[in-house]
């Protein structure tokens, strides 16, 4: 029966290409690259920038091709409404773009299959193609009606979606992924995190800190957070970690009793997420994927104006997974205070989900 299991793709070659708005898309997609292994293909990995760096760390034995995605950036204030209304036009052409790139080289990369991971224009008619999401219904401030009408007649055009949260709602991502208009593509796989143990050793800390805060995504507003948690934490008895989210870069650098690393790889992160007294991240589904994953609360910070985080934000205020605080408005001692009381719960994850739609994957080869 292992065989059997092994040989679910006998060999297949499996394109899997995550967005490369922040790191999130990119880490959550290194599950479904062990999936793909464990059953039997050989991934090919797709991505541009800081996602390339970091999936290319992760999967060094494995092919990869830069695919230029289009640089997202966030304004300064708390509205980002007419920021990312002028960079909207820019999107679109570069859905269509990407789409012609892909054409161009998908026969020379001899693929099987695609696995888009909310890039709209990696597909093909002429393969297998599923895209991963988790935003089947999102919101933004204007015209959210037509947004969504536009986002499901693009998932649509997949052979599969597949929606990366418990079927039963709320679930983790609530109404972004629950809703009477689910495209008929559609199936739940279940929450993905590269927390969870592939099999191999754990990889165990050489120094524990007391709060490790990760930060990632678009600029400005990375850095704004960084260069805030950096003052506040060398207030904060303890050593502590913070994790910048980026993986092109090196070197470890100290300020007082905080450590500040570019990136860390997943085990040797969840070793360190696992032990420490209070863990700091921004509300990326991602990010709260992997604290479900890893059975752990935290103090989450959406970033201002990106309507999803903070939509997950409020969602988890109410359902107490969560500390929530906003940017301006950052006490760390009071998260300190809070968080022995909470625990994320691990019953919202499911590997059997996933395992079913690559077995559906297989069928469509």
């Amino acid at each position: 029966m292992a065989d059997l299991y092994h040989q679910m793709f006998n060999v297949a070659r499996i394109l899997v290409a995550p967005l490369d708005w922040g790191l999130g898309h990119a880490t959550r997609c290194i599950p479904i690259i062990r999936s793909l292994l464990q059953h039997g293909a050989v991934p090919v990995i797709g991505a541009d920038a800081g996602p390339l760096t970091l999936l290319s760390k992760e999967f060094p034995e494995l092919e990869q091709v830069r695919i230029p995605g289009l640089a997202i950036r966030y304004g300064k204030g708390a509205s980002q409404v007419w920021n990312m209304a002028r960079q909207f036009p820019a999107m679109a052409r570069s859905i269509q773009k990407e789409h012609a790139a892909f054409e161009r080289i998908r026969e020379t990369l001899e693929l099987d299959a695609v696995i888009s991971d909310q890039r709209f224009g990696i597909r093909s008619s002429s393969l297998p193609s599923v895209v991963i999401t988790h935003q089947v219904f999102p919101f933004t401030p204007v015209a959210q009606s037509a947004l969504r009408k536009l986002n499901l007649r693009q998932l649509s055009r997949f052979d599969r979606c597949w929606i990366m949260d418990q079927p039963d709602a709320p679930g983790l991502a609530g109404e972004l992924s629950h809703g009477a208009a689910v495209p008929k593509n559609a199936r739940y796989i279940g929450l993905a995190s590269r927390m969870v143990n592939d099999g191999s050793a754990q990889v165990g800390p050489s120094k524990k800190y007391r709060i490790v805060a990760v930060i990632s995504g678009p600029e400005p507003q990375r850095t704004m957070l960084e260069d805030m948690l950096t003052t506040k934490l060398q207030r904060i008895e303890g050593t502590h970690l913070l994790v910048r989210g980026l993986p092109a870069e090196q070197g470890l650098v100290e300020r007082g009793n905080v450590s500040i690393v570019p990136h860390l790889q997943g085990k040797e992160l969840s070793a360190l997420m696992r032990d420490a007294s209070l863990i700091i991240s921004r509300s990326g589904y991602t990010t709260l994927m992997d604290l479900v994953a890893l059975g752990r609360s935290a103090l989450v910070i959406p970033t201002p104006g990106q309507d999803e985080q903070e939509y997950l934000a409020r969602l988890h205020r109410g359902t107490g997974l969560f500390i929530v605080q906003h940017q301006d408005q950052l006490d760390l001692n009071a998260a300190l205070a809070a968080v022995d009381h909470r625990n994320a719960s691990k019953t919202l994850v499911n590997g059997t989900l996933l395992d079913d739609a690559m077995r559906d994957l297989s069928t469509l080869l």
